[in-house]
């Protein structure tokens, strides 16, 4: 399931001359599905740079690709990296995600989901994950090293960015757009969704909440004046692996794919980074922990158990 904007019939490709108010909006693959920016005003062409500015993160952060930062700090075995300013920032959010979420957000998963048969990319097999023979899991996190553009993984420890870096995205793109002459943006990666300032109707941003379970459906639909939404689902990243049926999201108690009645967790909060990492707190053996816990953590959730059942935290009415 991902979240979906609702941009109105105004929106325009990204081409003409620069004009307040005007709505550009494109869609287009990256970061392993496809993602989609509406810039309101600013100048002509940046729906575009947006666009290349994503391209930018993907090399950098891709777990897929031997030349980016990602792939040379698993293979660093202890030793510090060099890397890109985005990247450091990345590395400090996933930090940040685990100790915040308690360790049910894990960026050291990667030899698990490897192990379990996802090492090859879902829109380019050709293109797969290795890891050296000393990849273990759990990692270290609390041992991670961030000095100036230094990172040191510890030997052993790697990560993956996963659904917190198409969040990270998100919230780069937005303020990208807004420091280069936008009024609004509205930037979705990956299900991972962040708005900023002035929406293209009305006086909030429209996001609707896909219902998995009925094609075209929605589940509801949040009013947003800025902040993200961002959706996790275990029926998406699917595959049948030597153990059986697997998908992607990583139960850190267990190693293994998480076995849980929640089907999917959708959390409105102030940025896409927060939202994405609590999300992860439903698919622990106590789906409700996040249903509880987020009003606490400056967010809303949303959680759809098998039985189609909705669980929301108590304030969550302030979206709709």
């Amino acid at each position: 399931m991902t979240t979906s904007p609702e941009v109105g019939a105004s929106e325009h490709r990204d081409r003409g001359p620069s004009e307040a108010g005007i709505v550009r909006h494109d869609r287009r693959p990256a970061m392993g599905g496809t993602a989609a920016i509406t810039v309101v005003g600013g100048p002509s062409g940046l729906v575009d740079r947006c666009f290349a500015r994503l391209a930018e993160l993907e090399r950098a952060w891709s777990r897929f690709l031997d030349t980016s930062d990602v792939w040379r700090l698993n293979w660093a075995q202890g030793r510090p990296v060099r890397v890109r300013p985005d990247t450091v920032r990345l590395v400090t959010e996933l930090v940040r995600a685990w100790a915040v979420t308690d360790g049910a957000f894990d960026p050291t998963t990667l030899p698990q989901l490897v192990a379990a048969g996802y090492a090859g990319s879902c829109t380019d097999p050709t293109r797969r994950t290795t890891l050296p023979d000393t990849a273990t899991w759990p990692g270290a996190v609390s041992e991670i090293g961030i000095a100036g553009l230094d990172v040191r993984l510890p030997r052993g420890t790697t990560l993956d960015p996963g659904g917190l870096g198409k969040g990270l995205a998100a919230d780069i793109l937005t303020e990208f757009a807004l420091d280069h002459g936008a009024e609004g943006v509205l930037a979705e990666v990956g299900g991972d969704l962040v708005v900023a300032g002035a929406p293209p109707d009305d006086d909030a941003w429209t996001v609707g909440i896909e219902d998995p379970f009925t094609e075209g459906g929605l589940l509801t639909v949040v009013r947003l004046a800025g902040g993200a939404v961002a959706t996790s689902s275990r029926l998406v990243r699917v595959w049948t692996g030597s153990e059986g049926p697997a998908h992607h999201l990583i139960d850190p108690a267990t190693g293994v794919s998480a076995c849980t009645s929640t089907v999917t967790a959708t959390v409105v909060a102030g940025n896409g980074v927060r939202a994405e990492a609590l999300t992860k707190l439903a698919f622990a053996p106590e789906p409700d922990r996040l249903v509880r816990r987020a009003p606490h953590l400056g967010a809303a959730a949303l959680v759809l158990t098998a039985d189609r059942q909705q669980h929301r935290s108590v304030n969550w009415s302030e979206f709709e």
